[in-house]
């Protein structure tokens, strides 16, 4: 037996891998996607979307693709996984998110084969939309001058191309690299974390996602999780589901504060 099969779970419910079935629609993500999917639909061109790690910038960027329908977007998702990206590398890989084919090495063709591919786009009536996450590791003058040039490609109806940045608050430095382009920013939101009151709305939804009958952790234990994880989602999956193991080890059912105090413990989190 497992922890699964004692608190009678079909699936892990606190994984932190970014799983649209397990999406909590919050107050402020439902707010969040409405602003977005505005500033998309009227070509504002650029919006920023701000947050501290683990606070679900990632989700909400996942969430925003899967809800961009492809009859009517041209829609991508680049994650940046390291800081020694060059203005070269990035027209050449967004080149290859939109779709174009044969993507030369040439820079000034690159940029004709961008502009080309996105004039198709909008005259298939669909809208070209990149999400870029961990915004803040492209800490380049060059690659932020490289989207000021991409955001200047437009028609009388707005922008041809749309991007939405995702990133921690150093990203405020990385716009200010290229000054026209901040002042290009048409939309800038700020992610916070979950209150106490959407900490437990939270814990139920994805216990419920996961088959739960429910009351796994009680009232105080749920206060606790809110105290050490101060509301952030990730550090509340990586709490719950070592109290889940930890609560299957010494069969306890419901998962009372004592054992979130255990796990808080363990993961270097008690409040000094």
């Amino acid at each position: 037996m497992d922890y699964l099969e004692f608190y009678r779970l079909k699936e892990h419910p606190f994984s932190n891998v970014v799983d649209n079935r397990f999406y909590f629609n919050s107050h402020q993500l439902a707010n969040a996607l409405i602003k977005l999917k505005y500033a998309i639909d009227s070509q504002r061109g650029l919006a920023v979307v701000v947050g501290d790690i683990g606070t679900g910038k990632t989700t909400l960027a996942r969430r925003l693709l899967e809800d961009l329908d492809e009859g009517s977007y041209e829609a991508t998702l680049l994650v940046v996984i390291h800081s020694s990206v060059s203005s070269d590398w990035l027209l050449k890989k967004l080149a290859m998110l939109l779709g174009t084919e044969n993507v030369a090495d040439d820079k000034i063709k690159i940029l004709s084969q961008i502009h080309n591919r996105l004039m198709e786009i909008n005259e298939s009536g669909r809208k070209a939309v990149i999400l870029i996450d961990e915004v803040q590791m492209l800490n380049s003058r060059d690659v932020m001058e490289e989207f000021r040039g991409l955001l200047n490609i437009e028609l009388a109806n707005g922008k041809l191309v749309n991007f939405i940045f995702f990133g921690l608050s150093e990203i405020d430095k990385v716009l200010a690299l290229d000054e026209p382009l901040k002042q290009r920013v048409a939309l800038k939101l700020n992610i916070k974390s979950f209150s106490e009151a959407d900490t437990l709305e939270y814990i139920q939804h994805r216990l419920k996602v996961a088959s739960s009958y429910g009351g796994i952790f009680t009232n105080k234990s749920i206060k606790a999780i809110y105290k050490y994880s101060d509301g952030t989602p990730r550090l509340i999956n990586t709490i719950c589901d070592n109290a889940l193991l930890e609560g299957f080890l010494m069969k306890k059912n419901p998962i009372d504060e004592e054992i979130i105090e255990t796990v808080a413990k363990d993961l270097g989190l008690l409040l000094t």
